[in-house]
């Protein structure tokens, strides 16, 4: 399928390609995107660019080889490298610290933009700052297209897809499990170590209120809530999941997943799509039972109020992680596997006799599937027509097309109905 036309240097430019997720989305462009692809690696070091090129060629030498560009997190040189490019994917982070030229260049120059954040207060101040931008330039926003959100997003479109289609009712509500074996990078222990730093409780409250990102408020203004006594021990049980607890991103990926809620109720064409004026979002993380539940909810619990308030923790914390840019080894990222579930329910009068389930597998690194949903996101914008103006988005907006590249990238979302 041939790129559109443009006017641009590049079809697409990644910046941070020398960071640790930067390097495997690099590898993956390199490796598997169309090798009449023009692009270009950007960021800070001149002598770590050439060093990355030379990788690349070695890893693929029958292809056009990317540029190199120079740029640091500075407005009038993102302001530049927009410029020359159709699409950018920034791998820049923490982007609470430094994500916000990047984003501003890119919705104000018209180019379309992806970044894997996972921080839900940079995307709700990205929102109020450069939507409007966004929109007067034709630039397509899609921020939170990494795994910590992508995945859940996707999800839960499937599965409304699948009850719209084959029940024809809106949907009620969807749970989703995530089973990830692996360890984080230096880059996203410092997003987590560095976050109290860069937004305030406040900022933090507010963005991740339920609802908060969606252009419209919900009717009732709810997320739901479980049971009191999993909300003290994090232990549910979910038919078709199996036994949950707590997921350190449940809140992170139900901000993205509601927003995609509120934008189908304000696009006129994509009405149909809707989700439905009831519909609640809540991911769990997998547990072998409800004691390891139990541990996994309270680890999160004490760690994240040590964090929050108590700021010499965090300094401990920094000193036995991983350092920005670095991660597990290659050998051992190659072990990681990365499962997703849902499960939803239709809308109806009556009690539903059949819901729709999802799931998708990942064996490899999750930082390698980050740069796979990154890269066929970018593939996507390039080749697809996504009927879509200028503005912020979520991964779901990407359509059938990408959710078929990523299962040909391997990993593959599989939706059907089953019994209730």
């Amino acid at each position: 399928m041939p790129f559109k036309k443009h006017d641009r240097t590049y079809d697409l430019v990644l910046f941070g390609a020398t960071g640790y997720t930067g390097a495997y989305t690099a590898e993956y462009i390199s490796k598997t995107l169309p090798t009449d692809l023009k692009w270009a690696i950007a960021g800070r070091s001149q002598e770590k660019l050439e060093k990355t090129a030379a990788e690349l060629k070695e890893l693929n030498p029958d292809r056009l080889q990317p540029s190199i560009e120079i740029c640091s997190v500075n407005e009038g040189e993102l302001a530049q490298l927009a410029k020359k490019t159709f699409v950018l994917i920034s791998t820049v982070g923490p982007y609470g610290t430094y994500g916000e030229p990047a984003f501003k260049a890119c919705a104000e120059n018209g180019t379309h933009y992806i970044d894997v954040t996972g921080e839900v207060p940079f995307v709700a101040k990205m929102i109020r700052k450069y939507e409007a931008a966004a929109k007067a330039s034709g630039a397509l926003m899609f921020p939170q297209s990494g795994i910590e959100s992508a995945p859940a997003d996707i999800a839960a479109s499937e599965v409304a897809r699948v009850i719209r289609t084959e029940l024809g009712a809106k949907t009620a509500d969807v749970n989703a499990s995530i089973r990830i074996k692996a360890l984080p990078s230096g880059g996203t222990l410092d997003t987590v170590l560095t976050i109290f730093d860069n937004f305030s409780l406040n900022d933090l409250r507010t963005s991740m209120a339920p609802y908060a990102l969606s252009p419209v408020p919900r009717p009732d203004g709810h997320r739901g809530s479980p049971p009191l006594l999993s909300y003290l021990t994090g232990g549910l049980r979910v038919r078709h999941l199996g036994q949950l607890t707590t997921s350190m991103c449940g809140t992170t990926n139900a901000a993205q997943v509601e927003r995609t809620w509120g934008l189908l109720n304000t696009l006129p064409d994509r009405s149909a799509e809707a989700y439905g004026p009831k519909f609640s979002f809540a991911e769990y993380a997998r547990a072998r039972n409800w004691l390891q539940g139990a541990q996994m909810h309270w680890f999160l619990a004490v760690s994240s109020f040590l964090l929050a308030t108590f700021p010499p923790f965090r300094w401990l914390a920094k000193r036995y992680a991983f350092a920005p840019g670095t991660g597990p080894t290659r050998e051992e990222a190659r072990k990681n596997v990365i499962e997703y579930r849902a499960v939803g329910t239709p809308d109806t009068t009556e009690k539903p006799t059949k819901v729709a389930f999802s799931s998708a597998l990942y064996r490899g690194g999750m930082y390698d599937l980050t740069g796979v949903l990154a890269s066929e996101a970018a593939l996507t914008i390039l080749q697809d027509d996504l009927k879509l103006e200028g503005g912020i988005y979520t991964p779901s907006f990407l359509g059938p097309n990408f959710i078929d590249r990523l299962g040909e990238a391997g990993f593959k979302y599989e939706t059907k109905l089953i019994d209730a």
